[in-house]
């Protein structure tokens, strides 16, 4: 009976979008009830639904919702050429101690509404709209489980996955898996981060989760801002915002996240800049279709993003793929076809002279039902450009490596030299933001185009 509902809702959620008066298209109506109905029947397996004592008003929304069956384990992405390991494959298995965030304090929560008690929001809290699923209805993973990067057997060499290196521990976040889980709480020995993966704005942002003497972990608040991920943290239940790591609504409201550099890049690059790193396993949990990808076809540039309420920024399409830097009081965003054309582009943001580049071979997450099968939108590394105190200029080589003319020395997209005088060293990563334009122009409606 249930299944029955749930796709009785989704039916009803096309019909809805394609109504008569002809303002939504076939794709948006699709798209929606793709969104709407991979929310609803993903939510909490029964089986983790007794987790926590349920004493949050978060959980206690979520509660309501957690006797929806699990769908089967997907292995979608087995099928293809894999990377990096032999026929004789051992399972290594790694234990990563994990900071816990604290107790929930006894403030008023924002995911019940707004109170005398919250200081100023720093947006209105009635742009802040239901997704769907209720907080925690798409589960973030708290106790990851990791693997060795050589043991791996279940990613393609050109799957996409989060890259995020904290005092040369470095980690492997599969998109496959931050789809359908959006955030990851984790510790990097003594530094505890929030990894977020945003599928309908195509952005990752990891964030460390300590504030001040406080030790915060975050879920998914089931609200969008811009069609854009809303995080709460558990501590206090305010809201967030993912884009930018700022509480909007609640206690915390003006309380920013620092933000850590990360980059989307592929399962074969990872391993070969990484292979003593470590990779987030499928043992989350939950039962999900790691390996297929929910929001089939929601790149297409002709397609308005879901739930947007706003002005769209009409000097690119809306779902232009854009790599977008912030420095200071500036924000750019070079559109990613330009930088594909140029394969290295020198430019300067807020009175930084930065190197930004780009490389093939990665699939895109958003485009086909199996992510392994996605089209080609490669990888961007952004670094400062300067070694050892000398500053550097850089070429592609038709080998995919990167060249400096001052030294010849040879650097990975990873900004790592493999060979020549600056062997070994690393270049300053900057945060950058591989995203779609609408989201960046709504949150930085003053971002410089480079095209």
């Amino acid at each position: 009976m249930r299944r029955l509902l749930l796709l009785l809702t989704a039916l009803a959620l096309v019909a809805t979008a394609c109504g008569s008066d002809g303002s939504s298209t076939p794709q948006d109506a699709a798209a929606q009830a793709t969104e709407a109905a991979a929310n609803i029947t993903e939510d909490q397996d029964a089986t983790d639904a007794a987790d926590g004592d349920g004493d949050s008003d978060a959980e206690a929304m979520a509660d309501e919702d957690t006797e929806a069956a699990a769908p089967e384990a997907d292995t979608a992405s087995d099928d293809g050429p894999t990377c990096g390991f032999g026929d004789d494959l051992t399972v290594e298995s790694v234990e990563i101690a994990q900071i816990e965030g604290d107790e929930r304090d006894t403030n008023p929560s924002a995911l019940v509404g707004a109170h005398p008690d919250f200081p100023e929001p720093l947006i209105d809290p009635d742009a802040i709209i239901s997704g769907g699923p209720p907080p925690d209805g798409i589960p973030p993973i708290d106790s990851p489980r990791f693997q060795t990067a050589g043991s791996v057997d279940w990613l393609q060499c050109t799957e996409p996955v989060l890259s995020l290196v904290v005092d040369g521990d470095a980690r492997a976040y599969p998109i496959q898996i931050m789809t359908w889980h959006e955030i990851v709480n984790d510790t990097f020995t003594d530094v505890p981060v929030t990894v977020s993966f945003c599928p309908l704005c195509n952005s990752a942002l990891v964030y460390r989760r300590d504030v001040a003497d406080r030790i915060l972990d975050f879920g998914t608040s089931g609200r969008l801002f811009n069609s854009s991920l809303v995080m709460y943290d558990r501590q206090t239940e305010s809201l967030w915002t993912h884009f930018n790591g700022k509480a909007v609504v609640g206690s915390l409201a003006g309380t920013e996240l620092e933000l850590l550099a990360v980059q989307t890049t592929s399962w074969e690059n990872f391993l070969r800049q990484n292979p003593d790193g470590i990779v987030l396993t499928r043992d989350t949990g939950f039962q999900r279709s790691y390996g297929r990808n929910p929001y089939e076809g929601y790149d297409n540039t002709s397609d308005n993003p879901f739930l947007f309420r706003g002005d769209l920024d009409e000097r690119l399409a809306a779902k232009e793929r854009v790599v977008s830097i912030g420095i200071g009081e500036e924000t750019a965003a070079i559109v990613l076809d330009h930088l594909i054309d140029e394969e290295v582009l020198t430019l300067n943001v807020g009175g930084r002279d930065l190197t930004v580049w780009h490389l093939p071979g990665t699939n895109s997450a958003l485009d086909s039902g199996v992510i392994a099968d996605g089209r080609d939108i490669g990888t961007v590394g952004v670094y400062l450009p300067a070694a050892n105190g000398q500053a550097l200029s850089f070429t592609r080589n038709a080998d995919g490596t990167f060249v400096d003319a001052e030294t010849g020395s040879t650097w990975d997209i990873g900004g790592v030299a493999i060979d020549g005088e600056f062997a070994g060293t690393r270049l300053e990563a900057v945060e950058h933001l591989d995203t779609f334009w609408f989201a960046i122009a709504a949150f930085e409606p003053d971002t410089r185009i480079v095209q």
